[in-house]
């Protein structure tokens, strides 16, 4: 029978199934928790029934809280609630898992009496990625079965776990076969009945815990393991000292008040905002707006790769680990060979950590072919340039595809800075052209800015945009300018970062503010590591600045053991005299007076110029969402996720006091902070960024 319009009921013999069918994901809503609740209540009265199995339909298992709901008044039963009624339910509880179990949904399979699963089932607790705890059980009732130690990592990485280890953990009671998961839960439940097994509450369990009492190490060694990943993270913290609690002797309950207690501060805290928003953004920025509702895409069944080195290497062995033949083509048969080399080569360090098998590795290489013949590119249909970053080179290359690539071919640039329309005007089919923005190391970085133009055609954005989820990116649409949505805010951060060291602070200095803002990396740092001389015209910018003279001495950063920074022979950074002298020696002859400046100044100069930059880039169309741009700075530049991106924390530190401090920055500095007329407008009509 119909419990509701999401949950039915059935009885089979001396069980019976409540079964969940809300698609996409069986999340925790008020609609599934009521009819959960109901069904149980309705098994519990019937005197015919001596166990009850608890299944979901479609692709998963309970896949976790409505996050939808988030924020809002709760609705009963809540989810501790519907957990109170299966925990002392008076007939035991079979929780049958397939797809995956996540946060809410392995709270509440964790207070079922008996767990089973299908092998290609995952269990998991993600919610630390949302800037969270579990608050309903999760730090307390796991440790109760696969251990302390097992636990922290659960829940400080949020990864999931295969069915198979957490039946080896203790999470899971017995594994299913697939495919026959209604079937084996049954026959579990009535093993339950026929051996008179007892209702185990997990809550009730110590034997796991007391395999780490008095070994206070186990917590001060974890932390210590993951004190760079955990850094500027409130979550992971807050996850481990609601485990500490377990091994506290006090009652269970006190233990779950702590829990929410923690909860609640993080829920109120910007950073589970910043990264909830994050969270959201990632999915909205995969939609495509004003597209004709009838646009298909296009198949990819073979790509081509313009350049071996380290871009196109990295670019190409993304669709090789997407199962996509590729071609690449060099200049000669050394480059080609040594491009080709380095990609085996990465690919055995990964198998030798253990992430891929070793037989993938002549798997993938298989699905590469080398060629310096740019005519073996014509039966491809998506040709990627990976070459050097000037527009003559690159409209050289694009006046020969258009030449050989096939009609209907994608032709793509890398590009990180140019005109892809001026690019594109070298071919006599602007319309098939779009730009493809990878990130150094390609095969590594999440991020793709998928570039239109005024002519790309719509299904040719639309094939774009799905071939980035196809190769594991997070793909951000934006229009063709300067730098486009990151380069274009990364050159705004670069000027306020080469005045301030000229007008007196240090290169470390500006560093230890964006460190400590949260960045991986200072400003500094990340250009030693890329190298100076990437994109270094040595002619056409002979010593016109600080990095420039730099190259010109040959430090080219990390690669070169000097920089900004000297290094050793790991290279481990010291701050560099010879770069200071550099700095200041071309102050005075800019006629600069160097004076004192304060990690403040740094820190608005610096933030609120990105600030500025993305919203001008918002008003002029460049980026369609705020969200957009902080999906860009976030996935691919290294802005703190708990802060959001800098829309979201401009809209955070409040519009109005943005304007003020721009105002205020450009009576002191000049009129690089000039407000963007965005700006000045959303403070007028009472708005932020996030309704731009």
């Amino acid at each position: 029978m119909k419990v509701n319009d999401v949950v039915s009921y059935v009885v089979e013999g001396q069980i019976a199934v409540i079964t969940v069918d809300s698609p996409p994901v069986n999340a925790l809503s008020n609609a599934v928790r009521q009819g959960v609740a109901g069904a149980i209540q309705t098994a519990i009265g019937d005197t015919g029934v001596g166990a009850i199995v608890l299944i979901c339909e479609g692709r998963t298992f309970f896949a976790g809280a409505d996050i939808t709901e988030l924020g809002k008044p709760p609705v009963e039963p809540t989810l501790r609630n519907l957990q109170l009624v299966l925990e002392n339910a008076s007939k035991p509880i079979v929780a049958a898992i397939h797809g995956t179990a996540l946060g809410g949904g392995l709270e509440l399979a964790l207070v079922a009496h008996y767990r089973i699963a299908v092998p290609s089932a995952k269990c998991g607790l993600p919610e630390v990625n949302l800037g969270l705890l579990p608050g309903a059980g999760g730090t307390q009732r796991l440790p109760r079965v696969v251990g302390v130690a097992k636990a922290l990592e659960m829940v400080t990485s949020g990864t999931p776990i295969a069915a198979t280890a957490a039946k080896e953990a203790g999470l899971l009671d017995e594994l299913a076969r697939e495919g026959d998961l209604r079937a084996d839960a049954i026959a579990l439940a009535q093993r339950v009945l026929d051996e008179r097994r007892p209702l185990r509450k997990v809550r009730d369990r110590t034997d796991r815990l007391d395999e780490a009492r008095g070994k206070p190490e186990i917590f001060a060694d974890f932390r210590k393991a993951n004190a760079r990943k955990f850094r500027g993270f409130l979550a992971p913290e807050y996850n481990i000292r609601c485990i500490e609690a377990t091994l506290v002797d006090q009652p269970f309950d006190e233990a779950m008040a702590y829990e929410r207690s923690l909860f609640n501060e993080l829920m109120a805290d910007s950073q589970s905002a910043a990264q909830r928003h994050v969270f959201f953004a990632e999915r909205q920025a995969a939609k495509v707006d004003g597209l004709p509702a009838d646009t298909a895409t296009l198949p990819i069944a073979k790509v081509g790769v313009i350049g071996a080195g380290t871009m196109g290497g990295g670019i190409a062995m993304n669709f090789a680990n997407a199962g996509i033949p590729v071609t690449i083509v060099e200049t000669s048969e050394e480059a080609l060979f040594r491009g080709l080399r380095i990609i085996r080569g990465n690919y055995e360090t990964t198998a030798a950590k253990g992430k891929m098998k070793a037989s993938d590795v002549d798997t993938r290489m298989g699905l590469l072919t080398g060629s310096v013949a740019m005519e073996d590119l014509a039966d491809c249909d998506l040709i990627i340039e990976a070459v050097f970053e000037q527009i003559d080179v690159k409209r050289a290359v694009f006046g020969k595809l258009d030449a050989i690539a096939k009609s209907g071919s994608i032709l793509a640039t890398n590009t990180s800075y140019l005109d892809i329309d001026d690019i594109a005007a070298a071919t006599k089919r602007p319309a098939d052209v779009v730009g493809l923005h990878f990130f150094s190391p390609a095969n590594v970085m999440k991020l793709l800015e998928v570039v239109r133009t005024k002519d790309t055609k719509p299904e040719i954005v639309l094939t774009a945009m799905k071939l980035a989820r196809t190769i594991g990116k997070i793909g951000v649409l934006v229009g063709n300018g300067y730098g486009f949505v990151g380069n274009r805010i990364l050159a705004a951060r670069n000027a306020q970062a080469d005045a301030l060291v000229l007008e007196g602070a240090t290169p470390w200095a500006v560093d230890k503010v964006l460190y400590d803002f949260g960045f991986a990396m200072g400003h500094f740092q990340m250009r030693d590591l890329v190298g100076l001389d990437v994109g270094w015209n040595a002619k056409a910018t002979a010593s016109a600045n600080v990095r420039e003279i730099l190259n010109e001495m040959g430090r080219h950063g990390q690669k070169t053991r000097g920089g900004y920074y000297d290094y050793d022979d790991k290279r481990v950074q010291t701050p560099s005299p010879v770069a200071m002298q550099v700095i200041e020696d071309f102050a005075a002859k800019q006629g600069i007076v160097r004076r004192e400046v304060s990690d403040a100044e740094i820190h608005d100069r610096i933030l609120f110029a990105m600030v500025n930059e993305g919203a001008r880039i918002l008003d002029e169309g460049i980026a369609a969402r705020a969200s957009d741009v902080d999906i860009v700075w976030v996935t691919g530049y290294g802005w703190p996720k708990y802060r959001g991106g800098p829309m979201f924390w401009a809209d955070l530190q409040g519009l109005p006091t943005v304007l003020e401090t721009l105002n205020a920055l450009k009576a002191a500095h000049g009129d690089a902070f000039t407000p963007s007329p965005l700006i000045e407008r959303l403070v007028a009509q009472g708005k932020g960024l996030k309704d731009a």
